[in-house]
């Protein structure tokens, strides 16, 4: 385990190392949530399109319990692990950017941020992939980039990243099997 845990150090301060000044507030504007309001409201009109008023109600309800879900997952497992985010790590002390201002929380792994964005776009793209053959794919592409966003700002471990990507992936199948019924 100690092996990881170092592999996971080296591997976050390689990839946050490779950021850029020109590049930190592209990667702010991707790692907060209400940037992507915008995206959120086209999702909703085209949500809205494809099923109509009723089963959209229940679309945003899953998907209100899939967030909530994760990022209470994800609280969960901070506490219990109790892994320090690097940006309150003092063993990393100038070792890497610090690009987003506030540092919040103390702990780490795993991240809501990926596990909410997987999930979403996991549910999304079974309903989607039919009639809209790219939206699975930009819909991972979001979901990627908001995780690595998570390690380049410098407030998750690449491994908080994948953790949390995978229990989103597997949030959001089984929301997926369960709706295939109802929608």
């Amino acid at each position: 385990m100690d092996t990881l845990v170092r592999w996971d150090k080296e591997l976050f301060l390689y990839l946050n190392n490779l950021g850029n000044q020109k590049f930190d507030d592209f990667w702010l504007f991707i790692t907060s949530e209400y940037y992507w309001i915008p995206v959120y409201i086209l999702l909703f009109i085209i949500v809205v399109e494809k099923y109509g008023w009723k089963k959209t109600l229940f679309i945003c309800i899953s998907i209100g319990i899939i967030i909530t879900l994760t990022d209470q997952t994800a609280s969960f497992f901070k506490t219990w692990v109790q892994r320090p985010r690097p940006c309150r790590n003092p063993e990393l002390d100038g070792l890497f950017r610090l690009v987003i201002e506030d540092c919040r929380g103390t702990y780490c792994y795993f991240s809501a941020h990926a596990a909410s964005s997987f999930g979403v776009a996991t549910y999304l793209s079974a309903l989607f992939y039919k009639k809209h053959k790219y939206a699975p794919f930009l819909l991972f592409l979001w979901a990627i980039l908001v995780s690595y966003s998570r390690i380049y700002t410098g407030v998750h471990f690449p491994l908080d990243v994948v953790s949390g990507a995978l229990v989103g992936l597997f949030t959001g199948w089984i929301f997926s099997k369960t709706q295939k019924y109802i929608l």
